[in-house]
């Protein structure tokens, strides 16, 4: 396990600078980022991405289901950005009060689509929160990239530096992170995102079967967050490739799309 996944502040601050350096610029291509823009982030955590949002003076609202992750994010924020208003909600999104949220300019999701169950469910009910001209960010790394499985959160040195494992069959899965001694929370937590891992082909189904438009897609060979943790200079995945379905899973670490509604 890597001491950012131990260190939840330095997680935090590795967040925000990644937001700031690239996915905020990378929004701003398609739409103003400013005090007029209403932001909501599902699967806040910590709220590190949220940071650079209220810094410019956005209405930003975080939404995350890990009450002790949330509760974290209040204490984060206030020491990042104390003239802030901090909205947090610890809830489920498919419970929450839609007249009392709102609809938002924009809506945030890195990191996360890949750990929700029923993309198709999801990807249908988040319309309700966007406004008419309403944005959706998404950057997630596809389930058969090296380290799609998530897999740098074990605890075995050897595991969470191990790349593709995560595909094994499950049962072989199961038994690779029994003999390497992870424990019961963090083999349920890997085999959940097994269940739920995303691959760039049935992400782009499900955003045309929604009927939502692309305004821009990215795939990134080398992940813009790479910069901050390891100090490698984003790169863009090659354009043969990127054409190629069945292989370019495995060489796009991650993915940054931003939709909205195509019935408006």
């Amino acid at each position: 396990m890597q001491e950012r996944h131990l260190n939840r502040h330095q997680y935090f601050i590795e967040q925000g600078i990644t937001t700031e350096k690239f996915v905020i610029p990378y929004i701003e291509e398609v739409m103003p980022v400013n005090a007029q823009t209403k932001v909501l982030e599902i699967g806040c955590g910590e709220g590190g991405n949220m940071t650079p949002f209220l810094k410019r003076g956005c209405h930003t609202v975080g939404v995350d289901l890990n009450g002790p992750q949330v509760e974290r994010a209040r204490e984060f924020l206030k020491e990042a950005v104390p003239e802030a208003k901090i909205n947090l909600l610890i809830q489920d999104i498919y419970e929450a009060d839609l007249n009392a949220l709102g609809q938002f300019d924009l809506i945030i999701m890195r990191d996360v689509i890949e750990h929700i169950h029923n993309q198709e469910k999801f990807l249908g009910f988040v319309k309700k929160l966007l406004t008419p001209k309403g944005r959706i960010f998404f950057g997630f790394p596809p389930w058969r990239m090296p380290f799609g499985g998530h897999q740098q959160v074990c605890h075995s040195k050897v595991l969470s530096k191990l790349p593709f494992f995560h595909i094994l069959p499950v049962p072989v899965y199961k038994g690779v992170l029994k003999i390497f001694g992870e424990n019961e929370h963090t083999t349920e937590a890997l085999l959940e995102i097994k269940e739920t891992g995303i691959s760039i082909n049935r992400f782009e189904r499900i955003v045309e079967k929604e009927n939502y438009i692309y305004d821009k897609k990215t795939l990134y060979f080398i992940n813009p967050n790479y910069k901050t943790k390891f100090g490698l200079t984003p790169r863009k995945l090659s354009s043969l490739i990127s054409w190629m379905p069945h292989i370019r899973d495995s060489f796009t670490t991650c993915y940054y799309c931003i939709i909205r509604r195509g019935d408006e």
